[in-house]
């Protein structure tokens, strides 16, 4: 058995929301966001280098990136990067990676990780990682990382917990609510008593495996014959069929919501999921007007924008108001700076004008 966690990165998603600079054969988990001289990916793999050495890494990600993976990550071994023949969302995507560890180490602790995560404080995050280690020995129990919320945000799980003297200690989830809608989520916050549910996650491999038999026995039924192809020149055809067979659908959904074995420990760390260019937005210095400009640019009577061009074009903006104008590549995009929910129509309708475009 390893003294230390696996560290499960889930790198496969196409990254729609930062169109255009998010491209299909480059989503966003692989460039570099936040202008730090590091992919989104590589940020994850040095947070937690700290508790993992590089043979304790594994990577999910679609078929189409292994080659990118293993160029930013040149200390991973090419059997570390797991591929997915189909994107069926997290629910696959960890049991793969579940039971694949567990062919090789059935004792492991894992913790899943997102690929595209900002943690601004590392030395709290990884102080609160080490709590979680040490709950998940439980037989059972399966942790969840829960951030404080400050908006009525209706793109994360909602995490009710039991109330303690200590907050400090691992809690039990009482409701675990994935994705309500505005009013929902308005109540949420301004009841005091929710976390977000952070997309981070800490598990003994057998607690999880277990979880999978009790809460979505046709995944489990589907990826418990993996036991006789991992390993084997049958390996790729059986992940092809087993893709198919599982259904779409989030960890989130398909287990915290139902299992009575979840609990969370409260972080505060600096914590954002990147979804958007408006979470970059808020993260990015700005100016006198809220915006961000990352751009050769004169602007008038423009506030809380986001301004991102070419350096080698000079661009003159005038009365925008919370407002994103992207230019990458063959697209010039001009949104609300709000507008996420937008961007999969936008992409899609850009695909019917050439697959170029995406």
């Amino acid at each position: 058995m390893q003294d230390k966690p696996y560290i499960v990165i889930m790198a496969g998603g196409i990254g729609s929301r930062f169109w255009p600079y998010s491209r299909n054969n480059k989503p966003k988990q692989f460039l570099d966001i936040l202008g730090m001289g590091k992919s989104l990916l590589q940020i994850t793999y040095d947070r937690f280098r700290e508790i993992a050495d590089p043979e304790q890494f594994v990577v999910v990600t679609f078929d189409m990136y292994s080659d990118i993976v293993l160029e930013q990550l040149p200390e991973l071994k090419p059997e570390q990067i797991l591929t997915e023949p189909h994107r069926k969302n997290t629910a696959a995507c960890i049991a793969y990676a579940a039971y694949k560890i567990a062919s090789f180490d059935p004792d492991a602790t894992l913790i899943v990780t997102p690929a595209d995560h900002l943690i601004l404080h590392e030395g709290k995050f990884i102080n609160t990682i080490q709590k979680a280690l040490l709950a998940a020995q439980t037989d059972g129990k399966l942790i969840t990382m829960g951030i404080k919320p400050n908006r009525p945000e209706t793109g994360y799980g909602y995490i009710q917990y039991l109330e303690s003297d200590n907050p400090d200690e691992v809690l039990k989830v009482k409701t675990f609510t994935e994705k309500p809608n505005s009013k929902l989520a308005k109540t949420f916050l301004e009841s005091g008593d929710f976390v977000w549910n952070s997309g981070m996650f800490v598990w003994k491999v057998k607690s999880l495996i277990d979880a999978f038999h009790e809460h979505m026995p046709d995944v489990a039924e589907v990826f418990e014959e993996s036991k006789n192809h991992f390993g084997k020149e049958t390996e790729k055809e059986y992940l092809n069929r087993a893709y198919m067979q599982v259904k779409n659908i989030s960890i989130d959904y398909g287990i915290m919501e139902k299992s009575d074995q979840v609990y969370v420990i409260l972080g505060d760390f600096g914590w954002s999921d990147l979804g958007s260019w408006h979470s970059v937005h808020e993260l990015k210095q700005k100016d006198e007007e809220n915006n961000v400009v990352e751009a050769n640019a004169i602007l008038y009577d423009t506030n809380n924008s986001f301004i991102k061009m070419d350096s080698e074009k000079l661009v003159v903006v005038q009365g925008l108001e919370n407002y994103l104008v992207n230019e990458y590549d063959n697209v010039l995009l001009i949104c609300k700076l709000d507008s996420e929910k937008k961007f999969r129509e936008f992409v899609a309708n850009a695909k019917k004008k050439g697959e170029d475009f995406v």
